[in-house]
């Protein structure tokens, strides 16, 4: 089968592969119907090469049709088409029987000592081949995979794979108390899904970005949204000076500023494999300005909600601000299949309520994937989602 398959920094290529086969009676084989390029793929493309080795195939928004299933699947059935969740979690186990199951004490990687194993997303998280393929083996298939219906395309359903329900956790994190305000830190696709969920409960939302297209976008979906350089006095001005009642974190680890931590990144992700590892495991760092701005806008006794992926682990922190302020954080990879139930009656109401059929800029093949995260990753041609076809060839 043809999948995208990773090489080296900033080099993704569409190659052949064997095709997945059931290796456990729990197992099911999905044809990919389509697959999406997330924010946080852009830290493969780069930032974490060390974790990776060339072949392994990349992504984990995912939905398709059943093709096979294993002998003990029981919920699924052939031709059920179904959203796979990024995070493989078994079900059973005590994180996952809490509905922590980003934390699923079956497929943690304890070698690593990380959570749950996620769908292509390096050797810390299991090393597990990824969706942006022509099919998927997908581990634990009664636990993840969600069975959705015919009569919406695949878009409506799609984010339920990932930024969806990761948007809604954030939300739900940052408990914006009635009448509140909310401000949101990057407005790529998880923080316009963030956008779109709090207006819709009737919050005050003031997001920032960079780039003026994602500023337009939340602006029309409701949001007061400026550059980075006006948020914190934005947020400040929205909520009678004393900042927003939360903040959502939707950036990460790869937030524009602070050249110095870039330079270091970019010096880590090319030393030997081996080295790099320690070097990210014992002294790595990440750029932080998004992080800051957050704790810096969010009001006294607020909460920061981070949903944007971090990999350091000596990050200056300014404990003094954080702890003067009272502030809560809370943080954390998104457990899909907790949010599922109250999400999907939203996905399927009448007129696209999110506006979720809309929200990829561009749709492409998967052959296109590897020029798709070029111009993902630059933010180039008003880019904000990509989602790729495997089933479409290039014209």
């Amino acid at each position: 089968m043809r999948a995208l398959t990773w090489h080296g920094i900033e080099d993704v290529r569409v190659a052949e592969v064997p095709d997945p086969t059931i290796q456990l009676p729990t197992d099911a084989i999905i044809r990919v119907t389509s697959t999406a390029i997330c924010g946080s793929d852009l830290h493969l493309y780069r930032v974490l090469a060390p974790y990776l080795t060339q072949g392994d195939v990349l992504g984990h928004e995912t939905m398709g049709v059943v093709e096979e299933i294993g002998s003990e699947v029981t919920r699924l059935k052939v031709g059920d088409r179904v959203v796979v969740p990024f995070v493989i979690a078994c079900g059973e186990c005590w994180m996952c029987e809490r509905k922590r199951f980003a934390q699923c004490e079956t497929t943690q990687d304890r070698e690593q000592g990380t959570g749950a194993a996620l769908f292509g997303y390096t050797s810390m998280y299991g090393a597990v081949p990824g969706g942006q393929a022509e099919r998927l083996r997908v581990p634990f298939a009664d636990v993840g995979p969600i069975v959705v219906g015919s009569e919406h395309p695949d878009e409506r359903y799609l984010y339920l794979s990932d930024i969806l329900p990761t948007a809604y956790q954030a939300l739900e994190y940052a408990d914006v108390p009635d009448g509140g305000t909310l401000g949101v830190v990057g407005l790529g696709p998880v923080g316009q899904l963030v956008v779109r969920l709090a207006v819709r409960r009737g919050i005050r939302v003031v997001g920032s970005d960079p780039e003026p297209e994602r500023r337009a976008l939340a602006v029309e979906w409701g949001a007061v949204a400026v550059d980075v350089d006006d948020a914190v006095q934005a947020m400040r001005d929205a909520s009678d000076g004393r900042g927003p009642d939360a903040v959502v974190e939707a950036v990460g680890m790869e937030a524009h500023g602070n050249p110095a931590a870039a330079v270091a990144i970019g010096l880590a992700s090319r030393l030997p494999k081996s080295v790099a590892q320690a070097a990210i495991e014992h002294g790595g760092i990440d750029r932080l300005s998004a992080l800051m701005t957050a704790i810096d806008a969010v009001r006294r006794g607020g909460t920061v909600s981070i949903s944007g992926v971090y990999g350091g682990v000596a990050d200056p922190m300014p404990l003094r601000i954080m702890f003067d302020k009272g502030i809560a954080m809370r943080m954390g990879q998104c457990d899909v299949r907790r949010w599922i139930d109250d999400l999907l009656p939203i996905v399927e109401e009448e007129g696209d309520v999110l506006g979720l059929e809309q929200l990829a800029t561009h749709r492409l093949p998967l052959d296109a994937a590897p020029e798709a995260y070029r111009t993902f990753q630059r933010k180039e041609d008003g880019c904000i989602k990509v989602v790729l076809k495997p089933e479409l060839r290039p014209a």
